[in-house]
């Protein structure tokens, strides 16, 4: 693996679990040491992470993390209602269904993975991330997956800092299977309204939790 992908998916990595907040500086010297790299593979990763949209330049600070707004997240939630519920309807026509059985059978049994003592909940988001693969693949649109990736590393960043609720957590799990149910059936149009009504309850509730996302000013947290 190159450098710079080694330096990007750290820093990626840092960014959505929260290790570096809206706001931390993210200095050439000081990451290209924390990193082990030189600082033109940082430069191209830094880079990257601009165009992804979570690092930005700051007039007399240089780049920093992006800060996480109710408007970026009403926006975003927007955007992802738009790309979200055709790809459920994409999959739903064009799906092979033993993929999604086994996530059907897998979703009925989700309530085993949410633990209350599991603030990120590792389990569970590792299969909703099977989820949102499964779509990709079976939606058969390269420009509408490209779209979707992008999006998903902000909502990776947002779902991992939200308040671990467990409740909601079990309400989502049964929202994903009804999505899985319609496409397993082939239910395009089911499948596309189960996904909307499943994105308004998610927002609502990253919504209650975003007063206690923390931003700093400083460097590196």
């Amino acid at each position: 693996m190159r450098a710079s992908d080694r330096a990007y998916m750290a820093l990626l990595e840092d960014i959505v679990e929260w290790r570096l907040t809206p706001g931390t500086v993210l200095g050439e010297v000081e990451q290209a040491a924390r990193l082990g790299v030189s600082r033109t593979p940082l430069r191209e990763a830094l880079s990257r992470l601009v165009a992804d949209g979570v690092v930005a330049p700051l007039p007399g600070r240089g780049l920093v993390v992006t800060e996480v707004s109710l408007r970026d997240i009403t926006e975003l939630f927007e955007l992802r209602r738009a790309l979200e519920a055709p790809a459920a309807r994409l999959a739903a026509a064009r799906r092979k269904p033993g993929v999604f059985e086994d996530l059907q059978r897998d979703f009925r049994s989700a309530a085993e993975l949410i633990r209350p003592d599991d603030v990120v909940q590792h389990e569970y988001f590792a299969l909703v991330t099977r989820l949102d693969d499964a779509i990709d693949t079976a939606c058969e649109n390269q420009y509408l997956v490209g779209s979707l990736r992008g999006l998903r590393i902000h909502f990776v960043r947002i779902r991992r800092h939200a308040a671990a609720d467990p409740q909601r957590l079990l309400e989502a799990a049964q929202e994903h299977l009804l999505i899985v149910d319609a496409i397993v059936a082939g239910d395009a149009e089911l499948a596309g309204h189960a996904t909307y009504v499943h994105l308004h309850q998610a927002q609502r509730s990253v919504l209650a939790h975003t007063p206690q996302i923390p931003t700093t000013t400083q460097g590196q947290p």
